[in-house]
C-alpha cells in the first residue's frame, strides 16, 4: 500500500476540463498525488481537486496559473520538492485567417501552447534529476505535423512542440528522463466549440473510426506513455481514429 511518502507526484496543466481533467482523474485513480493548474476556471479546478482527494485519498493541490507566464509557472512549481510526471496540456486555439490575426493574438497562442512547455520543463528538470528519473508528456495535435488552414498559429505552436519534444528527449535521455508527445486528432472537448455542428459532422465523416475521440481515451494514453519503459522517448504518438495515421 502506498503512503504519502511513497506516492508518486504529477503536475498537470490545463486540468479544469477536457483532456486535462480526464488526465487528472486517471492519475488519481492510479494513486498519484497531484498539482493541477488552470488559468480561468479555478472554481471548477478546486471542485475537481476536492472530489479526487475524497474519492482516491490522494493529495491534490489546485492552482490558478497562466502557464504562458514565467512568474506563474515558478509559483506553480514552488510547493514541489520532487516530481515524477509533468503533463503539459495547457493550450488554446485560434480560428481565423492569418491576415486578420494581430501580433498580440499570435504571441498569445505561442505563449500558451509553446512557451508554457519551456517554462514548465525548465522547472521540472531539476526535480527529476534528483531522482535520476521522470517523464514529461506534451499534449500536441495532428496539426503540428499536417498544418491546418485557418489555424496557422496553432499549427505552428504544435509543430514547435513536436520538435521541442524530440530535442529535449535527446538531451535528457542520459539522465533517465523520458520526453514524449501525444498528437491528438479531433477530440470531443470545449476547444471545438467554435466549430458548427455541420463542421463537426463533416470532420467525423473523414475519420475512419466514424466518431470524435473522447478525453478519457487521450488521458489513458497519456498515463501509459508516462509509465512506459524508459527506452521509449522522443516519440510523437498519434491518437486520431485513423484520420492521419
Amino acid at each position: 500500500m502506498q503512503t504519502e511518502e511513497t506516492r508518486k507526484r504529477a503536475l498537470i496543466t490545463g486540468a479544469s476540463r477536457g483532456i486535462g481533467r480526464a488526465t487528472a482523474e486517471t492519475f488519481a485513480q492510479n494513486g498519484y498525488d497531484l498539482v493541477l493548474t488552470c488559468h480561468n476556471s479555478i472554481q471548477a479546478l478546486e471542485d475537481l481537486a476536492q472530489s479526487l482527494q475524497s474519492t482516491y485519498r490522494i493529495s491534490c493541490l489546485p492552482l490558478q496559473a497562466d502557464m504562458g507566464k514565467e512568474e506563474d509557472v515558478a509559483r506553480a512549481f514552488s510547493p514541489l520538492r520532487e516530481l515524477d510526471v509533468l503533463v503539459n496540456n495547457a493550450g488554446m486555439a485560434y480560428f481565423g485567417l492569418l491576415a486578420d490575426m494581430t501580433a498580440d493574438q499570435w504571441h498569445r497562442i505561442l505563449a500558451v501552447n509553446l512557451d508554457s512547455c519551456f517554462y514548465a520543463c525548465r522547472a521540472a528538470i531539476p526535480l527529476m534529476l534528483r531522482k535520476h528519473a521522470g517523464s514529461i508528456v506534451n499534449v500536441s495535435s495532428v496539426w503540428g505535423a499536417q498544418g491546418a488552414s485557418m489555424e496557422v498559429a496553432y499549427s505552428a505552436s504544435k509543430g514547435g512542440m513536436n520538435a521541442f519534444t524530440k530535442a529535449l528527449a535527446k538531451e535528457l535521455a542520459p539522465s533517465n528522463i523520458q520526453v514524449n508527445a501525444i498528437a491528438c486528432g479531433v477530440i470531443d472537448t470545449a476547444m471545438n466549440n467554435a466549430l458548427s455542428p455541420e463542421d463537426l459532422d463533416s470532420l467525423r465523416q473523414e475519420i475512419p473510426a466514424d466518431r470524435l475521440g473522447r478525453p478519457g481515451e487521450v488521458a489513458e494514453l497519456i498515463f501509459r506513455t508516462a509509465t512506459a519503459p524508459t527506452y521509449m522517448t522522443g516519440q510523437i504518438i498519434t491518437i486520431d481514429g485513423g484520420w492521419y495515421s
